[in-house]
């Protein structure tokens, strides 16, 4: 068995409470605009792929999405939305409890670029990962290899030292294929004993 040298993280699912960036942004704004919850859902999905490949922004859809919704919605509800994202505590204490152990951490998420700095000003995220890649910055997700490979090679690693955690088993066909060791997390039961378990069986002494 391979040494594994870095633990790689999905963000929403994973380290936060709602099973995907989209639900976080839409919970916290219907319900503080009192708008139907599926209704803009619905709406706002309609960019969500080119939100988070980087195509656009948040500020290029704005006036469109209020127009769509029929709401004036203040960009300061927004970038709430982003702050106010429900983090999983005990899995940020997990992650940082991993890189305790000279192990690298990392961040692989298909996610808008302008969240992800807005919770890295909240939470300071650079204190728990080594690296963060964001589809929303690179131009592509984890429908692809690039994202994997730009991070092996930012990390000098081989995908056989590595394990990547996601709480969708359709992003871990194409690192398994690299050679990943990967892990599914179930956003639903939470498990992190099972998680934990599962890390060690790889070979970290957690």
């Amino acid at each position: 068995m391979n040494k594994i040298k870095a633990v790689l993280f999905d963000y929403d699912g994973v380290m936060t409470l709602d099973k995907s960036g989209s639900d976080s942004v839409c919970n916290f704004i219907s319900a503080k605009m009192g708008i139907d919850k599926t209704f803009f859902k619905n709406e706002y999905r309609k960019f969500n792929n080119d939100l988070s490949d980087g195509k656009i922004t948040h500020i290029d859809i704005w006036e469109k999405l209020c127009e769509n919704t029929g709401k004036q919605i203040p960009l300061s509800v927004l970038y709430d939305s982003f702050i106010n994202t429900p983090i999983d505590v005990k899995m940020h204490d997990f992650v940082l409890k991993i890189k305790n152990q000279n192990i690298i951490t990392g961040l692989i998420t298909d996610n808008k670029a302008d969240r992800i700095d807005y919770i890295d000003k909240k939470h300071d995220l650079g204190k728990y990962y080594d690296i963060i890649a964001v589809s929303g910055k690179l131009g592509y997700g984890k429908y692809c290899d690039k994202i994997f490979l730009y991070v092996l090679e930012k990390l000098n690693v081989k995908p056989e030292e590595c394990i990547f955690i996601d709480n969708q088993e359709n992003n871990l066909i194409i690192p398994d294929k690299l050679g990943f060791n990967t892990l599914y997390y179930d956003d639903e039961t939470r498990d992190l004993c099972k998680l934990k378990n599962e890390i060690e069986n790889l070979g970290i002494s957690l």
